[in-house]
């Protein structure tokens, strides 16, 4: 089997791939509540194990057999600390042929295919909204990131006021539950058994802070 021209298009985005090539690019992609993110596009190789059951002369239903479990792969994973979140698989470009399992009857088909990810870059500047709102500070979400911290340190002059709906304020504006807020990436690290990354946040500087 040859090239293909399928166009796939996945709202969860997940796979263990090993990536042959990025390019980097922005891409009109909506993902999330204020996601405003820097996407790549990389093609990739992977290894799709297809059941005897599914095996057909003609390849239509074999074609659509590997197109889902490649799309139930890619959801399995959430992201990799190499490639970053997996936001949808783009085009199946080559499947090659089969290697039969001979205890199983199983064919594993390698495949090439392109993907877009996302990964956090120190110094990028994201949009987000408040998630939760503690003492020392702030949990934000953008887009497929859901574990991005702001210390009180780093929102320059906001103090922090409790009550039944805690937030943040200044003289100017007030950062509480659901505020949309363009901020800075200062630095993040990988989490392995959660298979995400977790993000330190300021909103000290230029142009950052509640929208």
């Amino acid at each position: 089997m040859g090239h293909s021209d399928f166009t796939l298009k996945c709202a969860n985005n997940h796979a263990l791939i090993s990536a042959e090539s990025y390019q980097a690019t922005k891409l009109d992609i909506s993902f999330g509540r204020y996601s405003a993110m820097v996407f790549l596009e990389a093609e990739m190789s992977w290894n799709v194990l297809i059941s005897p059951s599914q095996l057909d002369r003609k390849g239509l239903l074999l074609r659509k057999a590997i197109i889902v479990r490649l799309l139930e792969d890619v959801t399995n994973k959430r992201a990799s600390k190499e490639h970053g979140y997996y936001i949808a698989v783009n085009q199946l470009k080559a499947i090659s042929e089969g290697k039969v399992r001979e205890l199983t009857g199983d064919v594993l088909f390698p495949i090439t295919f392109t993907c877009i990810t996302q990964k956090p870059m120190k110094g990028e500047i994201l949009l987000g909204y408040v998630d939760r709102i503690l003492k020392h500070g702030v949990f934000l979400k953008s887009g497929p990131t859901e574990s991005i911290f702001m210390a009180e340190k780093s929102m320059s002059d906001y103090k922090y006021i409790g009550g039944e709906n805690p937030m943040f304020m200044n003289d100017h504006s007030k950062l509480e539950k659901d505020t949309a807020v363009r901020f800075k990436v200062m630095g993040f690290r990988w989490m392995e058994a959660d298979r995400q990354f977790q993000l330190l946040a300021t909103i000290a500087g230029d142009f950052l802070g509640p929208l």
